[in-house]
């Protein structure tokens, strides 16, 4: 595939409707169905499952599967407690971030539809000097403009109520997508793209592509450990978000160096497959596409664990999509990033053959 640029008008505003559309962990459906008729004509039929993962499928009477992957979940908040006074306080669905909380707009989701609201803060004037408290789980509070606890049920608020952040897609300097929710919304976006390209070049594959938008990552990759008990694949290409280590108050001794616009990031990890990996890698080099190394320690982190750990041992690997912020409201990642993202597993589907088992003992 040619260097030309990938990510065309129709993509663009695919991805802008996608990100915008809220998906908290547990409530994907939505930004499924998006993602879905996006898909549908890149792909011959669907999977999907109780708790809401969805699989374009590509050749789906062959007996090789491969499997592409990102996941569709977002960080939110749940109602956890409601005072007298008419205040909510909140708990984690998923890991937010409480220290950017205070003074952001809120949209809780009711039966009857969204509900404004506002994390407060106290005014700068009122606070301690010396002993000034940070933003903790157990300080940070909703207001919905409510008198008292009566007029927030009435408002149809209640204990269980999801929370997500209203910001929206822009892009920063040309070249830049900054989003909430670029982790791992990006993901199903560059796999959809994946289908697209394969569709549009007239690419037939010798197996069996299942392009799978799982749910539910960011509380413990559970998404993907129900959908590759469905699918059973020989192999899986996930996709993620990694740090950008560049910015400030960020220990490269620990975390490592990877940097937006220097090109995907493959990984090295007990759940990555040596040989998939190194055929990602001469994939890479061979095409000419920039990448990044990164190591993990025990694990990813991401869905690659859990297809890799899943019937009996399934040929996984990583390539992530380097970001700054994360869990924040500002998401950054580099365009030519995304771009190289798709072109990395595109043409690494290209080097897959039909029953290859990537064996070390072949």
């Amino acid at each position: 595939m040619s260097k030309e640029k990938i990510i065309n008008e129709k993509s663009l505003e695919f991805l802008e409707k996608y990100l915008n559309n809220p998906s908290p962990t547990g409530y994907e459906w939505e930004g499924q169905k998006i993602w879905m008729d996006y898909v549908k004509p890149y792909v011959d039929e669907f999977i999907t499952d109780t708790y809401g993962t969805a699989v374009g499928v590509i050749n789906p009477d062959a007996k090789y599967r491969v499997v592409i992957e990102g996941h569709s979940d977002e960080i939110s908040w749940y109602v956890n407690y409601i005072t007298d006074e008419g205040l909510l306080y909140v708990i984690r669905n998923g890991g937010s971030d409480h220290q950017i909380a205070p003074s952001k707009w809120v949209d809780i989701h009711t039966k009857n539809g969204i509900v404004k609201g506002v994390f407060g803060w106290p005014a700068i004037h009122t606070r301690n000097k010396e002993k000034e408290e940070s933003p903790k789980l157990d300080n940070i509070f909703i207001d919905i403009g409510a008198k008292d606890k009566e007029e927030v049920e009435k408002m149809g608020v209640h204990v269980g109520c999801v929370i997500t952040y209203p910001d929206q897609f822009h892009i920063l300097n040309k070249d830049k997508f900054v989003c909430r929710a670029l982790d791992n919304r990006m993901g199903g976006f560059m796999i959809a793209e994946v289908a697209r390209l394969l569709k549009e070049n007239k690419k037939e594959l010798p197996f069996g592509l299942y392009v799978t938008n799982s749910v539910q990552e960011e509380i413990g990759l559970r998404g993907a450990e129900m959908i590759t008990q469905t699918i059973k694949p020989n192999v899986a290409i996930v996709t993620d978000v990694c740090h950008d280590t560049t910015t400030p108050m960020i220990n490269k001794k620990t975390e490592g160096e990877t940097k937006i616009g220097d090109g995907p990031v493959i990984s090295y990890a007990p759940a990555v497959q040596n040989k998939l990996r190194e055929r990602i890698l001469e994939t890479a080099e061979s095409k000419k596409i920039p990448f990044q190394r990164n190591a993990s320690s025990r694990y990813t982190g991401t869905d690659t664990d859990a297809f890799a750990y899943s019937n009996g041992g399934v040929a996984s690997a990583l390539i992530s999509l380097p970001l700054r912020y994360m869990h924040t409201t500002v998401e950054t990642v580099h365009r030519d990033d995304v771009e190289n993202v798709i072109r990395l597993i595109y043409e690494t589907l290209l080097n897959i053959k039909e029953g290859e088992t990537f064996s070390y003992f072949d």
